[in-house]
């Protein structure tokens, strides 16, 4: 967090079919302008090619995991505060929210807490990730007890792709969206 910012979002007079066309796998229509977009996905588009190659994938993890949404969201929380990046920790908020997550269960997993064993499972598997770019055999298996094998791997690969989003908006300066 406090990073400048050294990639604004794309201004609108710069967007033509293939800044909306490379946003369309994740936005309606009438979202395809730099307000309806969100400061993170008008600073993404200033690269078309690799958003539209990129976003498909993002959005497998964001609407189409087997992974439960409760679970998803306590790891991109986790994730949020593990790499300081304030505007994932916004936007992650309201929809953490909207999956059931209490004030005090968000509160409780930015520091990797929290009360049920498969929840306390998932934000390890986040530290251990963050820390060692593995899963311990002992959180593997606690997962495992709860987990499909494709949840697991969901799992690995939000906490990896929202690393790894964490590192490009905090490089690029993307600040949290005001209220659209």
């Amino acid at each position: 967090m406090g990073e400048p910012m050294r990639l604004p979002p794309l201004p609108e007079d710069q967007w033509g079919p293939t800044e909306r066309d490379a946003l369309a796998v994740m936005l309606p229509e009438d979202r395809l302008d730099p307000r309806g977009a969100g400061n993170a996905l008008a600073t993404l588009v200033r690269h078309p090619r690799l958003t539209r190659k990129f976003l498909p994938f993002s959005a497998h993890l964001l609407m189409r995991s087997t992974l439960p949404a409760r679970l998803r969201e306590l790891a991109i929380l986790r994730v949020a505060r593990l790499r300081d990046c304030a505007y994932e920790w916004a936007e992650h908020l309201k929809i953490a929210a909207q999956a059931g997550l209490s004030e005090d269960e968000i509160e409780a997993a930015g520091r990797g807490e929290a009360d049920d064993a498969l929840e306390a499972a998932v934000l390890a598997a986040v530290d251990e990730l963050h820390r060692e770019s593995t899963v311990s055999d002992r959180t593997w298996a606690a997962l495992g007890e709860h987990l499909s094998e494709r949840q697991l791997m969901d799992l690995v690969f939000t906490v990896g792709t929202y690393s790894l989003l964490a590192m490009a908006f905090n490089t690029f300066g993307v600040e949290p969206d005001k209220e659209r």
